[in-house]
């Protein structure tokens, strides 16, 4: 669990202190604070409900953000900080914390130092400039108050030539429907969906589960995952992910109805390299979906393993729950033993399902065993459970539950994820 004893000590210290220095000022001292760890999601058009650009839009929230930015919830973040370092942590420094409470005790003063040129931030994406945008022919409809089945959609590429990809943004135009959606690579040889039209939405019918089930693909690369609070996937130095020629993109959709009809009509955008990686990125899972969560049980465990086939790199992992997921972990056991925690996500918020992506690579060996272990709280004490009384199984909708673990790993750029599973990959 995430310490808040230096939040709480920083709560005692006294105003004099800070006022010895002289009172923080909102440009000079606080506005580059939220550059960057805010305006990503609180800017016109982004996730979070306001934006917080100019001292106009955040003098109101003065309070509320002292108040958030203390407690640590926000921006937020849950990897348990005794275990690896993320390249994309957004969280807060103690001395940054200290400025804002400092900044707010003063009465929120703009101060008389100039403005600083405003952040130039993307046109209609989170941080990244797209060199191809990818669209949805068409909204789709999303009836009020309606189970939608899972959606998939075809996009080709049209390339004819094996491209690169360094970074890669699922966006939807209403996020508030969109429960997740996943961005698989389609290469020319693959049987899948060959039968669905492309350019159309497509689910496969309810009634007929070998058709549902033949939709749950584990063999075709990941090129992106959108989960609420995500935001563009971008690789490391050196690192993109193949779409070999020929390929198609399958978007996978989880629609969420609400109280009113709406629609979406994503986009991905994909940033192209032009020259051949260093490392090829590939995204791998691991799940398991044969659990059944008693009624009123306030900590089951979920666990599934595997063994590293070959030499990786691990880059980044993602763990995917319900509303009943609590905490997630992912552990591995070498070939001497030892087992060391990669990641420790507590809590576990179903509305931010972020990607914890390494500082550093972490060297994984043929014969590592990898256990991933999720928690779920299916008692009345969890606020989002939708019914304390129901045995929980696996399932598609959000009432139900899932237990996978995503996770990112560097390899030789003639390494594709075929070859994973053709060298005994064992779960």
């Amino acid at each position: 669990m995430k310490s808040v004893l230096p939040s709480i000590f920083l709560l005692l210290l006294p105003a004099t202190i800070f006022a010895a220095a002289g009172s923080p000022e909102f440009n000079r001292d606080v506005l580059p604070i939220l550059r960057n760890h805010c305006q990503a999601c609180h800017r016109p058009g982004e996730i979070a409900p306001m934006p917080l650009i100019t001292y106009a839009d955040i003098r109101p929230w003065a309070k509320a953000i002292r108040e958030a930015v203390t407690l640590r919830r926000m921006p937020p973040w849950f990897a348990d900080p005794q275990f690896g370092h993320f390249s994309n942590d957004p969280s807060l420094s103690a001395a940054e914390i200290a400025t804002i409470q400092s900044w707010v005790e003063a009465g929120a003063p703009a101060g008389s130092s100039p403005a600083p040129p405003a952040r130039q931030w993307p046109s209609g994406w989170t941080t990244i400039t797209p060199d191809i945008i990818f669209t949805m022919p068409r909204p789709f409809p999303i009836p009020a108050k309606a189970v939608i089945d899972y959606q998939y959609l075809i996009l080709p590429t049209h390339f004819s030539i094996d491209r690169w990809v360094r970074a890669v943004e699922i966006r939807p135009s209403d996020r508030s429907v969109v429960h997740h959606a996943v961005l698989y690579v389609r290469e020319p040889g693959s049987q899948w969906l060959r039968g669905v039209p492309p350019g159309v939405m497509w689910a496969p019918p309810a009634s007929d589960p070998a058709a549902v089930m033949a939709t749950r693909e584990t063999k075709a690369d990941i090129l992106a995952v959108y989960t609420p609070g995500a935001s563009a996937t971008v690789c490391p130095p050196g690192m993109a992910k193949k779409v070999p020629a020929g390929s198609d993109l399958v978007l996978q959709f989880h629609y969420t109805s609400k109280e009113t009809p709406r629609q979406d009509q994503t986009e991905i955008g994909l940033v192209m390299s032009s020259e051949e990686p260093q490392k090829r990125i590939l995204t791998l899972q691991m799940g398991n979906d044969r659990f059944v969560i008693p009624p009123g049980d306030r900590d089951y465990r979920v666990r599934v393993s595997g063994t590293m086939p070959r030499d990786a790199l691990l880059i980044s992992m993602l763990p995917h729950m319900h509303l009943r997921g609590s905490e997630f972990e992912y552990d591995v056991i070498g070939a001497d033993g030892h087992e060391r925690t990669l990641l420790h996500v507590k809590p576990y918020d179903f509305y931010w399902q972020l990607s914890y992506q390494l500082a550093e690579p972490i060297l994984l060996h043929r014969g590592d065993r990898m256990i991933w272990t999720a928690h779920f709280d299916n008692s009345a004490n969890n606020p989002r459970n939708p019914d304390p009384a129901a045995e929980v199984r696996w399932g598609e909708q959000s009432w139900q539950e899932m237990m996978i673990g995503f996770f990112d790993v560097a390899v030789e750029p003639d390494v594709d994820k075929q070859s994973f599973f053709n060298a005994r990959w064992q779960k």
